[in-house]
């Protein structure tokens, strides 16, 4: 029963405490490398020649995941799929490492990480680019934990924002919503325990052994600066132009997320892609075949997701 959790929860909330132990990744030279500082180190990818064309900024889910949307136990390439994608389409792209990454790739210590350092990063990013004029417009697309994070990091010189599987309800109820599904009695533990943590400044130290991984003592400060936010309530007041998508083939965010997401924001643009996985892969109803794309780059993007980007983009 611990496995399955994990398995389900991991893309959600991992941060890699054992990373060292994990193998290493094969690693690629990127054609442009742009390390706006300590913390966010990143590829620019811009077409040649061109002049004024829109900028994507690709933010990652959540664990410690790579600029290309890998972690440290998996490779799927989802990002650097999608941004190879863009740039063919004329579209620049600017996907880094998560600050968290960095840090275990660097063998630092991840205990003290919060969930703003992620946002604060994120808005590093988009000053960091505001003044470009190479660039026509700066769209912002968030992958999962990312939607939130971009989300946040929405002002004045953004032009758009794009969700890909982004979650609507706080992450403590997706993580009691997962739990009840794998484990019925586990949940209303785990709503306990986060009900505590809401209630009290210090770590809660009573949790069951199956659910450590997701609300022990040493996640509980990272997860409760994570579900300060109410991703509903932030989206309601965007003015920017919004796509949501969402497959139906997605494990970890379901479409009904994606559903709340629009409804609290009507004038959006929701699309519910038929076969998609969480990482925006096409995927058949075969479990197992289609849990290969976690660790198979090969798996294509699915064709819809490409099309609606791309138009949205070019508007």
């Amino acid at each position: 029963m611990n496995k399955l959790i994990l398995l389900l929860l991991f893309p959600f909330f991992a941060l890699a405490q054992n990373a060292f132990k994990m193998d290493k990744q094969e690693t690629t030279t990127d054609p442009s490398v742009v390390d706006i500082n300590e913390f966010i180190k990143g590829t620019l990818w811009t077409p040649e020649g061109a002049d004024q064309v829109p900028l994507v900024i690709l933010f990652t889910g959540s664990g410690p995941n790579d600029r290309n949307g890998n972690s440290m136990m998996t490779r799927n390439d989802s990002h650097k799929q999608l941004a190879k994608v863009l740039l063919e389409n004329g579209i620049a792209t600017y996907r880094y490492d998560k600050r968290s990454f960095t840090l275990v790739k660097e063998r630092k210590p991840t205990d003290d990480i919060s969930f703003d350092d992620f946002v604060t990063d994120a808005q590093t990013v988009v000053t960091h680019f505001a003044n470009d004029e190479r660039f026509s417009k700066i769209i912002l697309a968030g992958h999962s934990q990312g939607s939130l994070i971009a989300l946040l990091s929405i002002d004045k010189n953004v032009d758009g924002f794009i969700s890909l599987a982004g979650a609507a309800d706080p992450i403590d109820q997706i993580i009691v919503q997962q739990i009840a599904a794998q484990a019925p009695g586990l949940d209303k533990e785990a709503a306990a325990v986060f009900a505590q943590m809401k209630t009290q400044d210090s770590v809660v130290t009573k949790v069951n052994p199956y659910l450590m991984s997701v609300v022990g003592p040493g996640i509980q400060p990272f997860m409760k600066s994570w579900m300060a936010y109410h991703p509903t309530e932030l989206i309601k007041d965007l003015t920017v132009p919004t796509l949501i998508l969402n497959g139906t083939r997605d494990r970890q965010v379901s479409i009904d997320q994606a559903e709340k997401l629009h409804n609290a924001l009507p004038n959006s643009k929701l699309v519910i892609i038929e076969g998609m996985d969480h990482l925006f892969k096409k995927v058949g109803d075969d479990d197992i075949e289609a849990a290969k794309s976690y660790t198979d780059p090969s798996f294509p993007l699915h064709p819809e997701l490409v099309e609606e980007i791309l138009a949205f983009v070019k508007q």
